[in-house]
């Protein structure tokens, strides 16, 4: 099978360049490191947590093998507008392990129920990066409307694939081997995010707790694994968004998703 990494460009698309990385770590920081709320999605729980009020909600799916950790510098800033929400899939972060294959289709039902069972109701307004993008995606054209507004950060394209995927593949199944033997094995690192600035000390301990667990080693392997799948299954759920807002950023950091995160709330019609 393979594995994952492209670029994804959209026709509403608004590019940002990037900007400096924060110089140090994002105030609030240390409430991403370990769980939060845990929401039933079936005999699972995976692991949320919410800041700020208002509607539009806020959603944000990260990258492939990542938590919502990565979203520490960028989460706060947009729950001073409305109410925003990060979370871990499966095998990730705080959240219980995969029991299925970690492709985009059951990511996309994992949300479903995880936004009903945590009462997060519509108008949502979904924020993915790279394999994240195509989950949001995914979930916005099976939601009946409840998605009003996505913003896809270094998109994945399911028309696109790169090359490499099987070497990757393989790497992870080589960490999965070392963290069943209880250590982390030579080049088994957490991928640095871009846009979450510095890194501090208590999250950079559960980024290195997480790396001995099988669990990680296997959803992260699982979602390598999956991706021709998952790439079928967008395709095969793939429709034209029409009016709904869809900002793209390339290469962002914090600042540019934030402003794309600005630009599609103010796009938003005002609740009656």
């Amino acid at each position: 099978m393979r594995k994952i990494l492209l670029p994804a460009v959209m026709a509403t698309s608004v590019l940002f360049a990037a900007a400096p990385a924060h110089a140090a770590p994002p105030a609030g920081q240390d409430a991403f490191a370990g769980a939060q709320v845990r929401i039933d999605v079936g005999g699972r729980k995976l692991n949320m947590y919410c800041l700020g009020k208002g509607s539009p909600t806020v959603l944000f799916e990260a990258d492939a093998g990542r938590a919502g950790w990565d979203w520490s510098a960028v989460m706060p800033q947009v729950a001073a507008r409305t109410r925003a929400c990060v979370y871990d899939r499966a095998g990730m972060g705080a959240s219980d392990p995969i029991i299925r294959a970690a492709s985009v289709g059951n990511a996309s039902r994992d949300l479903g129920f995880l936004l009903k069972n945590a009462r997060i109701e519509a108008p949502l307004v979904l924020v993915g990066v790279g394999f994240g993008a195509l989950v949001a995606q995914q979930y916005a054209w099976r939601s009946r409307g409840a998605v009003t507004g996505l913003v896809l950060v270094d998109a994945l394209h399911e028309d696109a694939l790169p090359a490499g995927r099987d070497v990757q593949l393989q790497a992870a199944l080589g960490c999965l081997a070392a963290a069943e033997q209880g250590s982390i094995g030579p080049g088994c690192a957490y991928p640095a995010a871009a846009f979450n600035g510095e890194t501090g000390p208590s999250l950079a301990a559960a980024q290195v707790a997480q790396l001995r667990k099988p669990t990680y080693w296997r959803a992260r392997a699982s979602e390598l694994d999956s991706l021709e799948v998952s790439a079928t299954q967008v395709r095969t759920a793939r429709k034209p968004f029409g009016a709904l807002p869809v900002v793209t950023v390339e290469q962002g950091d914090a600042a540019a998703i934030v402003a794309a995160v600005m630009q599609v709330l103010d796009q938003q019609s005002p609740l009656k």
